[in-house]
């Protein structure tokens, strides 16, 4: 039986760079930091490199519906998170290299996108909270 390993991806802002040194890891870990990073695709990318063949990557980003309007209608948190991402989120990002700027209400579809691009073939919405998208990534 293979012992699980698994790591959370550290990002320092101070230097920009993804700390995660360990190669062959079963699972990495993203929690609620995607969005602020000035570049998903290449910390994404960082942990598709390390991953297993089989593992996986936890996502959980703020809860958001795909396409602003829709979320705007239908998402009672999306006003308030739309606000905090403006003021910290997106400066946050911008202020890095790339500076893709995600935004804390990117909604799914726009998530996966990153994922594809950066050479995960599979992505689904493990589950969701009022608060939170839970979803999973896989090479």
């Amino acid at each position: 039986m293979r012992r699980l390993t698994s790591y959370d991806l550290c990002y320092s802002a101070y230097n920009r760079e993804v700390v995660m040194s360990a190669i062959g890891v079963d699972e990495a870990r993203l929690f609620d930091c995607l969005h602020d990073i000035g570049d998903p695709v290449g910390v994404t990318a960082h942990a598709r490199q390390h991953l297993e063949p089989d593992g996986t990557v936890l996502l959980v980003e703020p809860f958001a519906l795909d396409g602003r309007a829709a979320n705007q209608a239908n998402n009672p948190m999306a006003a308030l998170l739309y606000l905090a991402s403006a003021a910290i989120c997106t400066p946050n990002s911008l202020s890095q290299e790339v500076g893709l700027e995600l935004g804390a209400q990117a909604g799914k579809a726009r998530l996966r996108a990153v994922f594809e691009e950066a050479g995960f073939s599979r992505f689904r919405k493990a589950t969701e909270t009022p608060l939170n998208l839970i979803l999973e990534a896989r090479p």
